[in-house]
């Protein structure tokens, strides 16, 4: 198979490399200037889930474009939120009829989220991975698992494809009967943890701090009432987050799901990228909807002090 991955970022060079090494093409589409910016190789040091845990040690090659074309079989796309529909205003215009995975968080209704492609030429799935990359070096991994929605009425070829893409790469399915209500509970549970990064400074100092996670349960029983104003159900994970008591939740998080030395764990260390824009969409709807958030507005209103601050600098 002919992939395009949308942006070489953390998610998609992780599982280009994979869907390479498995016997697919895999290429990039950047933006204009970041084609000499990259290079033409990526220094790898991450690890594979997928047959035990191996760690990755190389410099990989990558081919890179600058402008889009629809001679592939699938577009893979894994931007950082807010450049969503920058790149999908952009596929719609370039892409052709190219099938589209949408392999990323979303906070706006689904629909809306890829207008103007169609529903029918896209579908929904989430990667169970991360690191950061710095100075053209990634550190970060992935698990065998990955998650995506199960087929909709117009999308059973598409769904059939990229079923067959990662299976042949040897990753395991979680199929998800619901993916908007998934995808509205993983974004607020980002927005509880980013609300806790921009405490502490990054994600690595978030790991270092014994009531990190206990805070992250606080925020996230705050953005409870905003879910469900949006017609949300709640999920395992966020119950799991409101329901336990602060305290245990910590431990919990800190000894058994995010022990030391854990992939999940490293995985959340090695990310370098900036927190806050999770945040700032879920005190923006919540302001809509008249529900008061006192622990993220004061994260959002920090976010704000510092742009204020950048601005008057420049």
């Amino acid at each position: 198979m002919r992939i395009l991955f949308f942006g070489r970022g953390v998610i998609s060079t992780q599982y280009a490399w994979a869907f390479e090494k498995t016997g697919h093409t895999v290429e990039f589409y950047v933006r204009k200037g970041r084609k000499e910016t990259f290079g033409s190789n990526i220094e790898l040091e991450m690890w594979d889930a997928r047959r035990g845990k191996q760690l990755i040690k190389e410099s990989w090659d990558v081919k890179l474009h600058e402008e889009l074309s629809p001679n592939y079989d699938l577009i893979i796309v894994s931007v950082n939120t807010e450049q969503l529909p920058e790149a999908v205003q952009l596929l719609s215009t370039a892409a052709g009829n190219t099938p589209v995975l949408i392999f990323n968080n979303v906070w706006q209704d689904l629909k809306s989220s890829i207008s103007p492609l169609s529903m029918n030429n896209v579908v929904f799935g989430f990667p169970a991975g991360g690191g950061g990359i710095a100075d053209n070096k990634l550190r970060g991994g992935f698990l065998k698992m990955i998650f995506l929605e199960k087929p909709r009425e117009g999308t059973e070829q598409i769904n059939k494809k990229v079923k067959e893409l990662f299976e042949s790469a040897h990753f395991k399915i979680s199929w998800i009967k619901d993916m908007q209500n998934w995808l509205w509970n993983h974004f607020a549970m980002n927005a509880a943890m980013e609300t806790e990064v921009l405490k502490r400074g990054s994600f690595a100092a978030l790991m270092n701090h014994s009531d990190s996670f206990a805070n992250v349960g606080r925020n996230m029983r705050e953005m409870i009432p905003v879910l469900k104003a949006r017609g949300a159900k709640i999920d395992m994970i966020s119950l799991l987050l409101t329901k336990i008591p602060p305290a245990l939740l910590g431990t919990l998080f800190n000894k058994v799901i995010l022990a030391k030395g854990s992939l999940p764990r490293l995985f959340i260390e090695y990310n370098n990228s900036k927190a806050g824009f999770a945040v700032l969409e879920v005190v923006r709807e919540a302001k809509k909807l008249g529900i008061p958030l006192p622990r993220l507005t004061v994260a959002f209103e920090n976010i704000e002090q510092h742009k204020t601050i950048e601005n008057s600098i420049s």
